[in-house]
């Protein structure tokens, strides 16, 4: 895990543009970009995290990878969802990962092409994922990819933090939000990363 190469500049740019980032910039510690994983795992540990508490994850992300040894493409697909559910998992989620294990295993998704694709050609490959909407393609192209330029509307977190610092901490519409992040362009990701850090004080990273 490493601090992207584009972050001095961004920030310099982000903090010369708006005093609210500005402060922002000088209070929060170096950011930090990366994952514990390859590409597959991380999809997959996004998908076992989904609507259950960071411990429940953990839990059933060490009983996958106890029984599969590696969790791969390979060995999700060698098992079936009456297996995977033997782990902790919904029958849902099980499908879930047997869907992303047979889309890597075929090559329809291929990291090797996605550095070669735009944010959107990303989101638009990972969607097709069962399991995986925008949300999740978004932060894995900011954490993942270290992609710049992401801004996720439709993030709670992000929602809040643009509301708390430009709207008076009244509810703010997707619009006007994507007014406000137009002139983060083209540090999007940079700006939003410290609306999360406005927030919580823990740095935040991708697990």
């Amino acid at each position: 895990m490493k601090t992207p190469a584009y972050w001095a500049a961004a920030t310099r740019e982000l903090a010369a543009r708006d005093e609210i980032l500005r402060a922002l910039v000088r209070r929060c510690d170096a950011y930090i970009v990366g994952s514990r994983g390859d590409a597959f795992s991380t999809l997959a540990r996004s998908i076992v995290g989904q609507q259950i508490s960071v411990k429940a994850a953990q839990s059933v992300w060490a009983r996958l990878r106890a029984d599969l040894g590696t969790i791969a493409p390979h060995t999700l697909i060698a098992r079936d969802t009456v297996q995977l559910r033997g782990c902790g998992l919904s029958g849902q989620k099980a499908a879930y990962l047997i869907d992303l294990g047979q889309r890597f295993a075929s090559g329809a998704l291929d990291p090797a092409r996605w550095r070669e694709l735009d944010d959107e050609g990303v989101i638009d490959e990972l969607v097709q994922v069962k399991g995986i909407g925008r949300w999740t393609a978004e932060m894995f192209l900011i954490f993942y990819l270290a992609r710049p330029d992401v801004f996720p509307v439709a993030d709670v977190g992000l929602q809040r933090a643009v509301s708390l610092h430009y709207n008076r901490g009244k509810p703010i519409s997707k619009t006007k939000m994507t007014k406000i992040g137009a002139s983060w362009a083209p540090w999007r990701s940079v700006a939003t990363w410290y609306m999360w850090r406005s927030l919580d004080a823990a740095p935040v990273k991708q697990s």
